[in-house]
């Protein structure tokens, strides 16, 4: 079975672009074992880079037989690479700290008896706590106990 789907060349930006970020966000942290089938995914939506007039963005390698972004369009898509990290870290940070002061004063046993609506209204506060810690000072206050 195949697919046929039609891109005007402004869907067809936005398509290579969201295709490299997939791709970035599976396998730009991983070293040996990459996921193929999003390289490979992303080949292929590269490979029609020339024909749709993105040859500024894309280049194609003969030596590893391989389409690769420019440093261009890299430096375009890595801004929402920038905002989606730094979302990520503080909504991270925020809850593995308050997840580990609502075990630290309930305690795991307790906190499995407790039915989900509970275990979020007591989880709530310290979440709280550390969005408005952090939304004021950043990590000014963060300290690494020795």
């Amino acid at each position: 079975m195949s697919l046929k789907i039609e891109f005007n060349k402004d869907q067809y930006e936005g398509l290579i672009k969201l295709v490299y970020l997939g791709n970035w966000m599976v396998n730009a942290y991983r070293i040996d074992d990459c996921l193929k089938e999003f390289e490979e995914i992303e080949e292929y939506v590269l490979s029609f880079s020339d024909e749709m007039g993105f040859g500024n963005y894309v280049v194609y390698d003969k030596k590893f037989k391989k389409h690769f972004p420019t440093r261009k369009f890299e430096e375009e898509v890595d801004v929402y690479v920038d905002e989606y990290n730094d979302e990520i870290f503080w909504d991270e940070l925020i809850d593995r700290l308050a997840k580990r002061e609502f075990i630290n004063k309930y305690g795991q046993e307790a906190i499995r008896k407790m039915d989900l609506e509970e275990r979020f209204e007591k989880l709530q506060p310290f979440i709280n706590k550390y969005e408005r810690e952090f939304e004021k000072y950043g990590i000014e206050n963060l300290v690494i106990k020795k």
